[in-house]
């Protein structure tokens, strides 16, 4: 068991929150442990009820937001069975990355458990996309047999165009808390001022997130990566497509994608029978490089 504290990036307000582990089976669940009454919230593709600005889950009207880093972190880390108790409605966000989640994680122990591990397996090709010319975005799913992903972004913005624009991670590389875990969060001043204006980022700031003007980079410390923006975004759709509950067997590649997006993908995914099936391991040896083991330390 482990405990951390901080605040939440939209709402400001003081978090905490304690990992415990979980029996075989039982997925990542979200415990709201300062409402009247305890309310579990699994974590799953349907329980995903807003995506603006970070993903939310809900159980009636009991809801968790900004898990995606969290999530992240998990998924990296090949954690399936984890509670997660929580005093407020929103995951603090700590230093804007996965970082500090892989390390209460890490610091924590991680158990190997006495059941197959389980995972989803692609089948065919499902892609979602919206817009088009500039204002096209897509993402997809393909069959691999591994855990791959690539993204691309487009900001047309000087200090993001200076940085790597796409980037590809396979998990089987091992490298996760190395290459992508560190990647921070970032916003542009105009739109944390227009955010703070209708009561959201009210937690934000240079210590949790990279914050840009219309020209430069304003933390003074600078960039983690040179492709810290498309990683975080890599880190992003970790984080998103784990809500599936279970680890994915299959290439993600993405332009321009988010939170919505992702989700939509993932819900497509599931609403077509022939696109995916539900595998299980019973030798650590037989699952795919990359999804069989526990990823390393720093």
């Amino acid at each position: 068991m482990t405990r951390a504290v901080g605040v939440g990036l939209h709402s400001g307000q003081r978090v905490e929150l304690v990992l415990r582990p979980a029996q075989p089976n039982t997925g990542i669940v979200f415990r709201r442990v300062d409402l009247p009454q305890a309310v579990d919230i699994a974590v799953n593709a349907v329980a995903v009820t807003d995506t603006r600005l970070a993903s939310t889950i809900s159980n009636g009207g009991a809801k968790v937001h900004t898990i995606e880093h969290l999530m992240s972190a998990c998924s990296g880390l090949g954690i399936d069975n984890l509670y997660i108790d929580i005093n407020a409605e929103e995951v603090p966000i700590l230093d804007g990355s996965a970082a500090s989640f892989v390390f209460l994680l890490q610091s924590a122990g991680i158990e190997l458990q006495n059941a197959p591990k389980r995972m989803i397996r692609v089948l065919r090709e499902v892609v979602v996309s919206e817009g088009s010319g500039d204002k096209l975005k897509w993402a997809k799913l393909t069959p691999f047999e591994g855990f791959k992903l690539s993204f691309e972004i487009d900001f047309q913005h000087p200090a993001v165009d200076s940085t790597g624009q796409r980037v590809a991670f396979d998990m089987a590389s091992g490298r996760y808390s190395k290459d992508i875990a560190r990647a921070r969060t970032f916003g542009f001043t105009k739109d944390v001022e227009m955010m703070r204006a209708n009561g959201l980022a009210l937690g934000g700031g240079l210590d949790n997130a990279i914050v840009m003007d219309d020209y430069r980079v304003l933390n003074s410390e600078g960039l983690r990566y040179d492709d810290e923006f498309v990683k975080h975004k890599i880190l992003d759709a970790m984080g998103d497509l784990y809500v599936l509950g279970l680890p994915l067997i299959a290439a993600y590649s993405a332009f321009r994608s988010g939170h919505a997006m992702n989700n939509r993908l993932l819900r497509e995914l599931l609403s077509n029978a022939d696109a995916y099936e539900t595998v299980t391991f019973e030798r650590e040896t037989d699952a795919p490089k990359g999804l069989r083991e526990l990823a390393p330390a720093w």
